[in-house]
């Protein structure tokens, strides 16, 4: 083996794991974005939440009369 042939040799290798290390942070990239768009969601729904037991917890002190429905309209 000669030495430019070694160095062809070091030069692929090299081309091989820079793609790999660029494959990587694209994925890494595109799963952090997963993760934030996720934790978005949660974060959300946490708020959906909290206003729901909220409310459970003081419901509204509103109740209906009977007698401001008007009757079905079988009578």
């Amino acid at each position: 083996m000669s030495q430019h042939e070694s160095f062809e040799e070091i030069e692929e290798r090299f081309q091989v794991l820079e793609n790999k290390v660029l494959y990587q942070e694209r994925t890494i990239d595109e799963l952090n974005a997963v993760v934030t768009r996720q934790q978005d969601q949660v974060d959300a729904l946490h708020a959906q939440l909290e206003k729901l037991r909220a409310i459970l917890a003081n419901p509204p002190e509103r109740t209906i009369d009977a007698s401001e429905e008007p009757p079905p309209p079988h009578y």
